[in-house]
């Protein structure tokens, strides 16, 4: 099992100290924490895509080739690439381009995001969220694919034979399919034969496990080979020295931020009895101390039916760059070796 983290880049006041960091100083904090992920022998890095004033992480690209030349090992990646919201040949070129600088360390997980700000910003109307999705997709594929590309859809110009570069290291260059809840997804993902992340960020995992045989089934039936049809899933962590400690350093900004996206959504306002249930033994938070991130994560693997990787979103709380760089350190150093040797026995 591959372990990793994902980051949304998010510029947000730290609610400890009321400090927000000049959007330069935290960029130069995230590639710093990119390079200790690679250093600690952490697998996967990867950042989301968002239009919105608190994260940086417009044009996930960038950071991620910038990254590449800071790392060595480590693979980079989107976490998710909002597909519905671009023009697949873009997206290609500019993944394609990722993999030739980080020396083939590329991959793309692609989704229609949790937030539709780029409906409106890039001029597409929201009526189109799936179908703009569902033909983009089937564009990057052909792409992936082949080099020339003959392809008709609604919401873009045809392709007529036309060549697409760079190509890329990696053939194929990995594309995941990041998924929430929806059985749709998990069964488009099985029928294409993609690997699968899926996003879990409340609840308990073992709910989901119908759904991850759903996207094992159609992936059967559609004549996909078992070890193709990949599990990952992302989750809200965060490991500290002890299990205490890691609660209350994530709790604050944590709060804060599903808070404010709870007002806009209509979610009940966070809680800390909330929050430190879903932390508990079953639930679908990994913070803890290394040995209860350990064990959580055999659980989340035994609930699934097998992972093949797991990231940690740990950006969601602000923090100061020094309990997140710790935090970083264990999760490498700590609950790699634990989780490979209880996978081992």
């Amino acid at each position: 099992m591959q372990l990793g983290i994902d980051s949304f880049a998010s510029s947000i006041a730290d609610p400890v100290t009321g400090v927000t960091l000049s959007h330069a100083g935290r960029m130069k904090n995230l590639l710093a924490e990119i390079e200790l992920a690679d250093q600690v022998g952490l697998d996967v890095f990867g950042i989301g895509e968002h239009h919105r004033r608190e994260f940086l992480d417009a044009a996930p690209a960038v950071i991620l080739a910038a990254a590449a030349g800071r790392t060595s090992r480590i693979r980079l990646t989107s976490a998710v690439k909002v597909l519905s919201a671009d023009d697949p040949v873009r997206v290609f070129q500019d993944f394609a381009t990722l993999d030739l600088v980080s020396q083939g360390r590329a991959e793309m997980v692609v989704g229609r995001g949790s937030f539709t700000e780029a409906f409106p910003l890039f001029g597409l109307e929201l009526g189109d969220y799936d179908e703009l999705f569902a033909e983009k997709l089937d564009l990057l594929l052909k792409i992936r694919a082949s080099e020339f590309v003959t392809w008709t859809g609604r919401h873009r110009a045809p392709l007529t034979g036309q060549g697409v570069y760079p190509r890329p290291v990696q053939e194929p260059l990995p594309i995941w399919l990041g998924v929430g809840g929806t059985p749709e997804s998990f069964v488009r993902a099985g029928q294409l034969g993609l690997p699968l992340m899926v996003a879990i960020i409340g609840g308990e995992p073992r709910h989901f496990r119908p759904l991850v045989d759903l996207y094992r089934e159609a992936g059967r039936l559609s004549g996909h080979a078992a070890e193709r049809l990949r599990v990952g899933v992302h989750a809200i962590g965060f490991v500290g020295k002890t299990t205490r400690e890691a609660a209350d350093d994530f709790y604050p900004g944590f709060a804060q931020t599903f808070t404010k996206i709870g007002k806009e959504r209509g979610w009940r306002a966070t809680t800390r009895a909330q929050f430190d249930a879903t932390r508990g033994p079953t639930g679908a938070y990994l913070i803890g101390d290394a040995q209860t991130v350990a064990e959580k994560i055999l659980h989340f693997d035994e609930a699934l039916g097998g992972l093949a990787r797991i990231t940690f979103q740990m950006s969601v709380a602000a923090m100061a760059h020094e309990k997140m760089a710790r935090s970083i350190e264990i999760l490498g150093r700590d609950v790699l070796p634990l989780v490979a040797k209880a996978l081992r026995a």
